[in-house]
């Protein structure tokens, strides 16, 4: 993936994303499938994840040998009660940590693509591929609520 194809993945990505913050209080309770998060609880997840990723993807930047630890989404989700919670400030944390990260692939994608850091699960990964995950890992959530919303 180039520096402009993430780029663009990040916009086209988050923008539809953010529109999906504006569903009903009907369809945020809709899932994709028989126990699965409802689209509630996969937009805090997103949310989540954005502001994790700030923080690794930096700390992958400015400290060498990095080892990063996983989370478990569904701990968090069932912790901070996300079924139910208020999307107004995961949205704005949605979008905030979003255009930090864009910045920070903007300016760090190219230059230190090759950084090397281990994942708790993953094993041996890169800056680059860290940043690309990002961005897929975004469009397979906004998937998942564009298919509950269907359903």
């Amino acid at each position: 993936m180039t520096k402009n194809e993430l780029l663009n993945a990040y916009d086209r990505i988050g923008e539809a994303t953010e529109k999906m913050f504006d569903c009903t209080q009907e369809e945020f309770t809709k899932t994709y499938g028989p126990g699965k998060w409802n689209v509630r609880q996969i937009l805090h997840h997103l949310a989540d994840v954005e502001l994790a990723f700030h923080n690794r993807l930096k700390k992958i930047i400015a400290e060498p040998k990095q080892v990063i630890w996983a989370y478990e989404p569904d701990m968090w989700a069932n912790e901070f009660s996300y079924k139910d919670a208020p999307l107004d400030k995961a949205l704005r944390v949605y979008q905030l940590c979003r255009e930090l990260n864009r910045e920070l692939a903007e300016t760090y994608f190219e230059t230190m693509p090759e950084k090397e850091f281990v994942h708790s699960k993953m094993g041996l990964r890169t800056l680059a591929s860290e940043m690309e995950r990002l961005a897929t890992h975004n469009e397979h959530h906004l998937n998942q609520i564009r298919q509950a919303l269907t359903a």
